[in-house]
């Protein structure tokens, strides 16, 4: 009964996970010539905004709105971006899009303090122009990889790879192809005004109305070929984000990733220690389906994977065997080390953050030993109902026991015999129940 409820809320769960993925999906559309947007003799500008790692909600939306942009007829679509990077398998799909974009794409490193690190120079690069906000930076775009740990020839040939889709993107955009290089070799990274200087960049621009100033009339290489572009009486228009985007931005978060896993496991730990709740095992398999749909956008390294599968196995074992706590313990420790080596990458900003892994681990933990101290105690307390319960309550002898009588016990009378003799109105405490009759001592 037990795995068939549990098998029901993992099918709830899995109907979540696909509705989520259809809806992800309803999102992109396919690309359909239709009528300008906008007024004759003006500029439609599209606006959108990344900011944050870069993963698969974020490549889906530049290439949604890519498509926008072709679909409305647009003259530019300006994409605003502040990361600290992402993953190879998100970046990709990303550059492609804008490279093979009908309309000119400008990517804008902005507000001041942001950067474009990582695949974010992969993603400037790829860009028909390129802007940065004066205070910003880029660089540092050696590749992240996942999937676990690569030798050096893979690493090598990864590295090599990398650098000549960069060389390919500067030399058709007309940008420093060996600063480029040495971005991704050396990891080096520069300001705004070294960008300028050093031709990563197109130009600096305050805002984007500025940016859009400093666009018009100037000539880009498209999949059509060289296009002059003409932003006069620019009309913009901002892409928002969608719910369903936004919430599959959030769980695919390496942080979010973790604490949804955790929290699904104790759901169902829950679950299992109190069958018949529910509701925690519903919320629990609802949690582990969303961190395994934030894991497929991620680098998981699968013995990080593996060390928190096993401090599930060590709560639950905790039901069955008493260890006085050490199962637990053991299960926070597993926890701890494996949150710490679920996301296999170097970068310290695409992991999952380590006061989140230990403060989640304790709190799952502690949750876990309530649980069993309180079913423990459950299981030794004195029962309190049926005749189990009267054993230990006390009673008033009513006719003198010789060695049986009557006593009056939980306001009614019984049937009793002693081992000793007792007197009438002496009170007595039973000790043992047969059928409808008990057993009594003298009370002491």
């Amino acid at each position: 009964m037990r795995i068939l409820k549990i098998s029901i809320i993992l099918i709830l769960a899995g109907c979540c996970f696909s509705a989520l993925a259809a809806l992800n999906d309803s999102g992109r559309v396919d690309s359909v010539p239709t009528e300008p947007a906008v007024e004759s003799g003006t500029s439609l500008i599209l606006v959108m905004n990344i900011d944050g790692a870069i993963g698969t909600v974020s490549a889906d939306r530049v290439i949604n709105a890519v498509e926008q942009a072709e679909d409305e007829m647009a003259e530019l679509l300006i994409v605003t971006m502040d990361t600290p990077g992402g993953f190879v398998s998100s970046v990709w799909p990303m550059t492609k899009a804008i490279m093979n974009s009908t309309v000119p794409v400008a990517v804008y490193i902005s507000p001041s303090g942001a950067k474009a690190a990582s695949a974010g120079v992969y993603i400037t690069y790829s860009a028909h122009l390129a802007a940065m906000a004066p205070g910003t930076n880029i660089g540092a775009a050696h590749v992240v990889a996942g999937g676990g740990e690569m030798d050096s020839i893979m690493t090598e040939k990864v590295m090599n790879d990398a650098v000549a889709s960069l060389r390919a993107m500067a030399e058709r955009n007309g940008r420093n192809a060996e600063w480029a290089t040495e971005a991704a070799r050396q990891s080096v990274s520069i300001t705004s005004s070294e960008a300028l200087e050093k031709n990563v960049i197109n130009f600096l621009a305050g805002d984007v109305d500025e940016v859009i100033e400093k666009a018009d009339g100037r000539e880009v290489n498209t999949v059509f070929g060289k296009k002059t572009l003409d932003l006069k009486n620019p009309v913009k228009k901002e892409i928002k984000r969608s719910f369903i985007q936004s919430l599959l931005d959030i769980i695919s978060s390496p942080n979010v990733v973790f604490i949804l896993f955790s929290l699904g496991s104790l759901g169902l730990v829950l679950e299992l220690y109190n069958p018949g709740a529910i509701l925690p095992g519903v919320v629990g398999g609802i949690c582990i389906i969303l961190a395994f749909y934030g894991m497929r956008t991620l680098p998981v390294n699968y013995a990080g994977l593996l060390l928190i599968v096993f401090a599930i196995i060590l709560f639950i074992l905790e039901i069955k065997v008493v260890s006085h706590g050490l199962l637990t313990i053991g299960g926070v420790l597993a926890l701890i080390f494996g949150g710490m080596m679920l996301i296999d990458t170097a970068d310290p900003d695409l992991r999952v953050s380590k006061t989140i892994v230990i403060a989640v681990s304790v709190v799952v933990g502690g949750f876990v030993a309530l649980a069993f101290s309180l079913a423990l105690k459950a299981r030794l307390s004195q029962p309190k109902t049926g005749q189990e319960g009267l054993v230990g309550e006390t009673g008033v002898v009513k006719t003198k026991m010789d060695p049986t009588g009557y006593v009056y016990l939980a306001g009614e009378l019984w049937e009793a015999w002693s081992d000793e003799i007792i007197d009438v109105d002496e009170q007595v405490v039973v000790t043992e129940v047969d059928n409808l009759k008990i057993k009594v001592r003298k009370k002491s």
